[in-house]
């Protein structure tokens, strides 16, 4: 069975230690194929009528959290597909406050969202599973900062992780 090792302090900036300390384990490539299955459960729960629920004025709604999912884990794949490969190109950062509202997710279904989010999990996990040892460890730079493409394994589901948490604890979602 392949795994993704979790990176060294210096594969990644100091501001997604918080992403990648919310793993347990060491590996990032099982923490990535359980929460396609916790996380798909956790959505299938949820009601369309909290869908647009917002814990406080101005914070996204739950359908606009997964969205935000959505967005982060295509760009930090595409950030590891690059690296992965050997681009060595400086990738430039996304502002998620940007991204949110131009996704235009409260248009959509609670259940649209999700199925989105599920499917890009399974080009994300086919990705990874398709690197070697050699494609994991290479490191380019991304906002300015260096990152290897493990790291950008643990990052993505840390970053699951830390906005599940939220949805569980500030929106109320069970499952």
């Amino acid at each position: 069975m392949p795994r993704i090792p979790l990176p060294g302090a210096d594969e990644f900036a100091p501001y997604y230690g918080r992403y990648v300390a919310q793993l347990n384990g060491d590996d990032a490539l099982t923490a990535l194929e359980s929460q396609a299955v916790t996380t798909a459960k956790l959505l299938a729960a949820t009601p369309e009528s909290l869908a647009g629920h917002r814990y406080a004025p101005e914070k996204w709604t739950v359908r606009e959290v997964v969205g935000h999912l959505c967005d982060g884990e295509r760009v930090f794949a595409y950030r590891a597909l690059r690296i992965g490969r050997g681009d060595t190109t400086p990738l430039a950062s996304f502002d998620e406050n940007l991204y949110v509202p131009e996704g235009r997710f409260e248009r959509r279904t609670l259940a649209d969202v999700a199925a989105e989010f599920a499917a890009i999990r399974l080009a994300t996990l086919a990705l990874f599973r398709s690197f070697d040892e050699q494609a994991l460890a290479r490191r380019g730079t991304s906002s300015g900062q260096p990152v290897s493409a493990r790291a950008l394994a643990a990052i993505i589901a840390g970053h699951e992780l830390h906005h599940v948490k939220l949805l569980r604890e500030r929106y109320g979602l069970e499952g």
